[in-house]
């Protein structure tokens, strides 16, 4: 380990691809998994000495993790990561989800098309891949994939809905990052697909009521997933 060093034992990047979106996605992972603890105190220089980089590309990363909510930066103090999310914050997360994600599940019934409808069967389609990867193991390298599945499908209810207003609320809370560093179990992953086809086949079906049903469902079994999933719960 080089003296001055972070000691958080990170696998260096090669030099032809410490590139910001490569330092972004490692230090996603490192804040992701708590091997960079919570409220933690973040020294640039040492994490591009970890990285093998220099300090351009983790500065830039960190204005990007600044945006998700994953670090602070504060005044003459520099960056630290930010607290997870409490149980309380957890459940007023899914609160606001239950009150635009059904609406938007029921809007969509209303405005969808035959390519609206096919853009979800293919993402429908692309999670069995994500589901594979999160059965290896419940570090954020393996769960990564089916958390961006998750973001996508939702997205693509709420723009299907057609009101920016609330796509952009829902895009602000980033709350699909935060929720999967609250916690994950690999039992998350075939049960919120198997959620997902039911909202899927309401919308294609035309069935407002159904959809709004099905995406209600859906949100109250992730939360209550995700809060048993949690050291305290087990």
């Amino acid at each position: 380990m080089t003296p001055g060093s972070s000691g958080l034992g990170i696998a260096q990047l090669a030099p032809r691809r410490a590139l910001a979106d490569e330092v972004y996605a490692s230090l996603t992972a490192l804040i992701m998994d708590h091997t960079i603890a919570p409220d933690a105190r973040l020294n640039i220089e040492a994490l591009a000495r970890d990285l093998a980089v220099s300090p351009t590309p983790v500065r830039e990363a960190l204005a990007r993790l600044e945006s998700d909510g994953l670090v602070v930066k504060e005044p003459l103090r520099g960056y630290r990561t930010t607290a997870v999310l409490t149980a309380g914050e957890l459940a007023q997360v899914f609160e606001f989800r239950r009150l635009v994600e059904p609406w938007a599940a029921a809007q969509a019934t209303r405005k969808r098309g035959a390519e609206d409808i096919a853009a979800l069967r293919a993402e429908l389609e692309s999670a069995p891949a994500a589901t594979v990867t999160a059965t290896q193991g419940s570090d954020y390298a393996h769960y990564a994939a089916l958390a961006e599945h998750d973001r996508r499908f939702h997205t693509m209810l709420l723009r299907l809905a057609g009101n920016d207003v609330a796509l952009a609320a829902f895009e602000r809370t980033r709350a699909h990052l935060h929720q999967f560093r609250y916690a994950f179990s690999t039992s998350m992953t075939t049960r919120a697909i198997a959620e997902h086809r039911v909202i899927v086949d309401a919308v294609e079906a035309g069935d407002a009521r159904a959809a709004r049903s099905a995406m209600a469902a859906h949100l109250r079994a992730a939360h209550d997933r995700i809060v048993r999933a949690t050291p305290a719960s087990t």
